[in-house]
């Protein structure tokens, strides 16, 4: 398979595309939506281009296929930004003109969800950039967090490498994005204890691929966008991340044990693990409580190494996916692990 190619960048002053190609979500909660639209006018020098859907719950997949090949034809937009995630964007999939998206590349922007449209791109020979949902990261609480703004900013605007950092304080927990009091204050945060190695002997370079852990089991399941000839991810790097659904750590490995057994795991010489998200609304664990969900997903993951992958080398809490604040990884972009050094860089 040829290597995905970078798309060109925007400048400030650019019309960008946002749009819902999962959730239409900002028309329930427009609060951290309209936040977002703001930020990228005032702090980015963005102007953001509406489509039909992005508003609209329950839209039909052929109604936000239409809004992507708009985006994507268009050549006076120069990115496109999902606005939150979802759970059914695998169904937008068939409806996507694979020779249009191809023929104008553009960097997209999400996470979650927006697993299937990132490698969808990647298969198109496209970059992607998996990270910046408008309602989560630009439409933050009180401000965007100095970390994320700043990988948001590099991966928006800037070719060529940047190494990523651990954060010195995380959040875990979320509050009403109904109540207007959410957005006054700035998200209560506790200490991050930095990245956990696992033989971290040697260095390794390769392109990114993965995503959301969940929404990866479910392409397997529909045989989509995942190659069957899993040659065709030798020596790559593989990310993943899991969601606010907080999947037991029994099903992680059973995921990670189907793809072992598929022979993905072994394929990949290093996997980076992003801090797991360990609270939701609908179980709202105390600190203890959220330390052992994190405590035990990680158990899961070296198991599953141990066995299909024994290798490969790991960093578990990484600032990535459903994690605050948030490092944007290049789908099918250049990463390079130092394990000696402890160092991530990554190649926007």
């Amino acid at each position: 398979m040829k290597p995905p190619e970078y798309p060109p960048k925007p400048v400030p002053g650019d019309r960008v595309a946002v749009l819902s190609p999962s959730s239409g979500l900002p028309g329930l909660l427009p609060l951290p939506y309209e936040l977002a639209l703001e930020r990228l006018r005032t702090e980015f020098g963005l102007e953001p281009v509406e489509y039909p859907s992005t508003r609209k719950m329950n839209s039909t997949p052929q109604q936000r296929a239409d809004d992507l090949h708009a985006a994507f034809a268009d050549p006076d937009i120069k990115a496109v930004l999902a606005s939150i995630g979802g759970d059914d964007q695998i169904t937008v999939l068939p409806f996507l003109d694979r020779e249009l998206i191809r023929a104008h590349p553009k960097p997209f922007f999400g996470f979650s969800d927006n697993t299937n449209l990132l490698l969808f791109l990647r298969n198109l020979g496209i970059v992607g950039y998996h990270g910046g949902c408008l309602m989560t990261e630009f439409g933050r609480p009180h401000s965007l967090h100095p970390l994320t703004a700043e990988s948001l900013r590099a991966a928006l605007f800037t070719h060529g490498p940047y190494e990523l950092r651990p954060a010195e304080r995380y959040r875990d927990t979320d509050r009403d994005w109904a109540d207007p009091a959410t957005f006054e204050a700035e998200p209560d945060s506790e200490p991050a204890d930095g990245w956990i190695w696992h033989r971290p002997e040697r260095t390794v370079e390769g392109r990114a691929w993965g995503g959301n852990l969940e929404i990866l089991s479910w392409l397997l399941m529909a045989d989509r966008e995942i190659e069957r000839d899993v040659s065709a991810y030798e020596g790559g790097m593989l990310f993943l991340e899991t969601s606010e659904e907080l999947p037991r750590a029994e099903e992680v490995h059973r995921i990670l044990r189907n793809m072992g057994e598929r022979g993905l795991l072994a394929r990949f010489p290093a996997l980076l693990m992003g801090r797991a998200k360990a609270w939701s609304f609908d179980r709202p664990n105390d600190l203890q409580a959220r330390r052992l969900y994190a405590d035990e997903q990680r158990e899961a993951v070296l198991r599953a190494l141990a066995t299909y992958a024994p290798h490969t080398m790991a960093v578990f809490d990484v600032d990535l996916g459903h994690t605050d604040p948030q490092l944007v990884i290049p789908y099918g972009g250049l990463v390079r692990v130092d394990g000696p050094a402890r160092r991530i860089t990554v190649t926007y």
